[in-house]
């Protein structure tokens, strides 16, 4: 969410940075830019008016802390689309929903001479503390990479993923 988020506002996408509450929500950064801000009672999420308008960097971090505070991967993978491992792209990612949930983004992809397809991994903890790539274990010669050739599961230091897992941002 965080690199997602950062990206778009560093293009200045502000219509396009969202994001799903757990209980549904849409928390869009945009609503946020017109002065509104939002309001959690037990699981009633609301829109209310203030004077704050704008897309200050000191408002856009209020933002995101509140995303980071009512989103996380059980939301982030139902608004995501899946994603079949031959289609792979930077910017996926492999994510399983719940408490706890876990996502790992692709960062890098290139191919060998032998014309396979390889692919970086990166992951943090939340709220989006610091990103770090991620070593292959299971495979040294090839690790830090990890091989597209998936047959069901992706094995990372700390999580196992299927190739289900795959998703989008849309």
């Amino acid at each position: 969410m965080r690199l997602r988020a950062e990206y778009l506002y560093q293009k200045k996408l502000f219509d396009s940075i969202h994001f799903n509450f757990t209980n549904g929500f849409n928390a869009s950064y945009s609503t946020w830019r017109q002065g509104k801000r939002i309001k959690v009672k037990g699981n009633s999420v609301t829109w209310f008016t203030t004077t704050q308008k704008g897309d200050s960097r000191n408002s856009f971090d209020k933002y995101l802390t509140m995303v980071f505070s009512y989103a996380g991967t059980l939301s982030l993978e139902k608004e995501m689309k899946k994603v079949v491992v031959k289609d792979m792209q930077i910017g996926d990612v492999f994510i399983q929903g719940g408490s706890p949930g876990h996502a790992v983004i692709i960062v890098d992809m290139a191919k060998k001479e032998t014309g396979e397809t390889i692919f970086l991994l990166a992951q943090s903890y939340m709220p989006a503390q610091e990103i770090h790539v991620l070593k292959n274990f299971n495979n040294q010669n090839l690790s830090p990479w990890y091989s597209a050739k998936i047959l069901e599961t992706i094995i990372t230091p700390e999580w196992t993923f299927t190739k289900n897992n795959l998703r989008r941002f849309q």
